[in-house]
């Protein structure tokens, strides 16, 4: 299985306790489900309302399944922000 990190920002660091961690994960659902199976269901929730880059190009409205991760991909899981 490919190793990836996964960084952590805003509502989602609060959710999983640290700014990054290294997960197996071969595409971007197997990522947010590694995460969400270590750090639990508050995690869960924020990486469902969270937007995505891996290795700095936005995952779009693309099904996660189908986002291939390589060895040493990043992945940014950006919460929605608020205020202005």
């Amino acid at each position: 299985m490919t190793e990836v990190t996964v960084r952590y920002w805003a509502a989602a660091r609060d959710a999983a306790g640290l700014t990054e961690e290294r997960l197996p994960a071969d595409t971007l659902a197997a990522a947010i489900a590694a995460a969400s199976d270590r750090h639990g269901e508050k995690l869960a929730e924020v990486l469902s309302l969270c937007s995505f880059l891996v290795d700095d190009e936005p995952a779009g409205r693309r099904d996660p399944a189908a986002v291939a991760l390589r060895p040493g991909s990043v992945v940014e899981a950006l919460p929605p922000f608020a205020g202005g």
